[in-house]
């Protein structure tokens, strides 16, 4: 008795369906972007440059331990409470009025034993190496939501907008660049007021 023969399945649409799918999902998905934290490295030092020498009052500094423990200022400080510290220290504003370092639009204690002006005004961030990425990042950002923070109300004040939100919009594209040129000046005299100075470094201490 002759075999029957067996069918073949027509693959041939199988192909293109699953070609189809493939465009499909290469259009429809969305990558996530890293996210990180934005920092430049510093300009390289010449070899007979004379190492910077910081007052000791002009110097906040924030150890964090291997066991993730915030020490500010040789105090223990739970992390919620780091940004109005900061913010306390970078507004102090503790150069007297006869001062060339003083600061008009400061709005702190102006306790002569903290920083004696923004400009001058240095915060050193210590990292063990155990310490954990996640406490990293996270101490950094409540650093430079300080900034922040001080940044928007000075532009607020003399500009009667935010500093953070107009830098975003111009940065994401909301502001296109033809239009950002009236405020790009204005942007940099705002950093200029509050100069962001976060070492990672140790610096060299000098007496008060």
């Amino acid at each position: 008795m002759a075999r029957r023969a067996t069918p073949e399945v027509n693959a041939g649409s199988m192909a293109d369906i699953a070609f189809l799918l493939l465009i499909f999902f290469l259009v429809t998905t969305t990558i996530e972007k890293d996210k990180g934290i934005a920092r430049q490295l510093p300009p390289m030092e010449e070899q007979d440059q004379e190492d910077v020498i910081i007052k000791q009052k002009n110097l906040f500094i924030v150890n964090v331990n291997k066991s993730d423990q915030l020490l500010v200022e040789e105090e223990l400080m739970e992390v919620k409470n780091l940004r109005q510290a900061a913010i306390d220290f970078l507004d102090n504003g503790g150069a007297p009025s006869s001062s060339p370092l003083y600061c008009n639009y400061c709005k702190g204690k102006r306790d002569p034993g903290s920083s004696d002006n923004p400009d001058k005004a240095v915060i050193s961030v210590q990292n063990d190496r155990l310490t954990s990425y996640k406490m990293y990042i996270t101490v950094q950002n409540e650093l430079v939501a300080a900034y922040n923070y001080l940044r928007d109300r000075e532009s607020q004040r003399l500009y009667g907008w935010k500093f953070t939100e107009v830098k975003k919009a111009i940065d994401e594209g909301s502001i296109k660049p033809a239009d950002a040129d009236p405020y790009q000046e204005k942007l940099e005299n705002i950093q200029k007021l509050f100069p962001l100075k976060l070492s990672e470094a140790q610096p060299k201490k000098q007496g008060q």
